[in-house]
């Protein structure tokens, strides 16, 4: 693994936002949904693909709070321009598990 600095790591812009609509995309390669993240009145909101399909169905994320990275440029996935890269782990079985807060914390809120 490569060692960073801290000022590499103070160039990822990391924040915290709210899922406001979650639905399936179908064209995706690998199976995905499309979300629709509220990231507070500085950034507003972003849209993201996730493949995410097996531990979560797309009426448990809405309301869910939720990690992106929200400075890399938009990427276009297929039809659809993915804005922010939603963060989570590989569980045991290789399924992503999202990388949430233990409380909530205001939309927007920057990872330290």
């Amino acid at each position: 693994m490569t060692e960073i600095t801290f000022d590499d790591f103070a160039k990822v812009d990391i924040r915290l936002g709210t899922v406001l609509a979650a639905e399936p995309f179908p064209e995706a390669r690998k199976p995905a949904f499309k979300l629709r993240i509220d990231f507070g009145a500085e950034i507003g909101e972003k849209k993201s693909s996730a493949q995410i399909t097996l531990n979560y169905s797309p009426e448990s994320l809405v309301g869910r709070q939720v990690l992106a990275v929200v400075n890399f440029p938009p990427r276009q996935i297929g039809p659809f321009m993915s804005e922010v890269l939603v963060l989570g782990v590989s569980d045991a079985d290789g399924a992503i598990v999202l990388l949430s807060p233990d409380k909530p914390a205001p939309d927007g809120a920057r990872m330290h």
